[in-house]
């Protein structure tokens, strides 16, 4: 596949993301004034724990399922046989998962009520057959099929959801647009793949990769999900959960536009091995590293600036702690895109997932130790600074085992052009600030900055002759003047 192709997709599966973030995001001023802190507080908690049970049914298989299709991408016959026998081993386990978890949490505990709604969440993602799309690279289905959904879902949680004792009802949006999301799929399925041969099945073949696969996600869903699940855990206040929840909500957004990129690169490289074009995957890997330094450092200097004035104005009174939570947070943004070079893009092409494994549960184990030791006293403060701890860790361990085979010494171009037009880019918005706009409105003097930073920014690289940066507006000026 080409490099348009790859382009093409990757803003395909941005748009893929994106709107699966639309939801939350797009509600989140409306629902932090409806629900209040604690209503945010028990959704984000009661997500977090049906996050562990959809993890643990799904076994990993997901992601082992798109990286299996994308190696045999070019045989009907071969990606339906794994389409099915994937399909139906996930079938079996998550509805195991469904059973124990509607007779443990289902049937006692506080929040039973919102646990026995969430149960169609569980049972909506036997029918996520987006892997087959991504291993298939056919990104585009995949934008289709969320867009009318999602605005469907935004609609409902504004005429239901009225007070604060509407949670169970927010759950229920949720929960029904995942399932009407991942069934709107199935249309698609004759022109991709054969009906299921139930005879020449062989599912527990695929258990054993699946469960390697399933390692490294099980041990980044700890530092990622087991925070908050921490935070209402260890705190009886559920508040501190839901300044947690909001504070990330702007940060995974802006994540999501890194991280997009590792989703599309992973069958596009899975491929590329399969067919041992090796250097032409290091040459891949080394223009993602670039993108990950080049648009990541400016987000976080960039929400650093504004979370003073957005975080109030986007959520609300009673929200005055998120700014500080996302600020301590937001360096997330360029260590999870690192790793998600090296770990998604890299290792699990090339079918390292161990080397994964061994760093992701590695922050797992200082991601908890950190949680234990901060939250009692410093609640989600604690918690963000333990995630970053977490993340940064993993980075490094993934750095040291492939550092002797890419030349990073050709990233310190970029690591240092990025940083210096970080800095220039600081220094106008503070100087605009102060001078210029210390009198407007502060939804205008967001929109500046955000402009303002931008310009600045690309200026800067432009000046310093940034090869990426250069070669991107060189290919858009010649599609302006076509």
């Amino acid at each position: 596949m080409g490099k348009i192709s790859v382009y093409k997709n990757y803003i395909y599966n941005l748009g893929y993301q994106l709107l699966t973030l639309i939801l939350p995001l797009v509600t989140t001023p409306y629902l932090s004034r409806v629900l209040g802190a604690n209503g945010i507080g028990i959704y984000s908690y009661t997500i977090s724990i049906i996050t562990y049970f959809v993890l643990f049914g799904s076994l990993g298989i997901s992601m082992y399922a798109q990286r299996e299709i994308a190696f045999v991408q070019d045989s009907r016959v071969q990606r339906s046989r794994i389409f099915w026998e994937t399909f139906f081993l996930k079938t079996a386990s998550l509805a195991v998962i469904s059973v124990i978890f509607f007779f443990t949490l289902g049937m006692f505990g506080s929040y039973t009520y919102y646990y026995r709604i969430l149960i169609l969440y569980l049972l909506a993602n036997i029918f996520d057959v987006s892997y087959l799309f991504q291993g298939m690279e056919e990104f585009k289905k995949l934008v289709a099929r969320n867009l009318l959904v999602k605005l469907l879902a935004i609609v409902a949680v504004f005429i239901f959801v009225k007070k604060p004792q509407d949670v169970g009802i927010y759950l229920l949006m949720f929960s029904l647009s995942n399932l009407l999301g991942n069934l709107s799929l199935w249309a698609y399925l004759p022109r991709y793949i054969l009906k299921p041969h139930f005879r020449r099945m062989n599912l527990l073949k695929h258990l054993k990769p699946t469960l390697i696969m399933f390692l490294p996600q099980i041990a980044t869903q700890v530092y990622t999900v087991l925070d908050k699940a921490m935070l209402g855990t260890l705190l009886s206040d559920k508040v501190e959960v839901g300044y947690y929840e909001q504070s990330q909500k702007l940060v995974v957004v802006l994540l999501t536009v890194i991280t997009s990129l590792g989703t599309v690169m992973l069958p596009h490289l899975s491929n590329k091995f399969a067919k041992g074009k090796t250097e032409q995957i290091k040459q891949s890997i080394m223009t993602s590293f670039r993108v990950v330094l080049t648009l990541s450092l400016p987000m976080i200097a960039g929400l650093c600036i504004v979370a003073p004035d957005f975080m109030p104005m986007f959520l609300g009174d009673g929200f005055e702690k998120t700014v500080l939570i996302t600020q301590v947070i937001s360096p997330i943004i360029v260590m999870i895109g690192i790793s998600n070079v090296i770990g998604i893009q890299y290792l699990l092409p090339t079918r390292r997932q161990s080397l994964l494994t061994v760093s992701v549960i590695a922050g797992a184990v200082i991601n908890c130790a950190f949680n234990f030791i901060l939250i009692p006293n410093l609640k989600s403060i604690g918690a963000a600074v333990a995630t970053v701890v977490a993340e940064t860790a993993v980075t490094v361990i993934q750095f040291g085992f492939v550092h002797k085979e890419f030349d990073l010494k050709r990233l310190a171009g970029s690591l240092f052009k990025s940083v210096f037009g970080c800095a220039v880019m600081l220094a106008v918005i503070k100087l605009a600030n102060i001078y210029l706009l210390f009198d407007i409105f502060r939804s205008l003097r967001i929109v500046f900055d955000i402009l303002i930073g931008l310009i600045v920014y690309f200026i800067t690289l432009i000046l310093l002759r940034d090869r990426l940066v250069l070669d991107c507006t060189k290919k858009i000026m010649e599609k302006v003047t076509k």
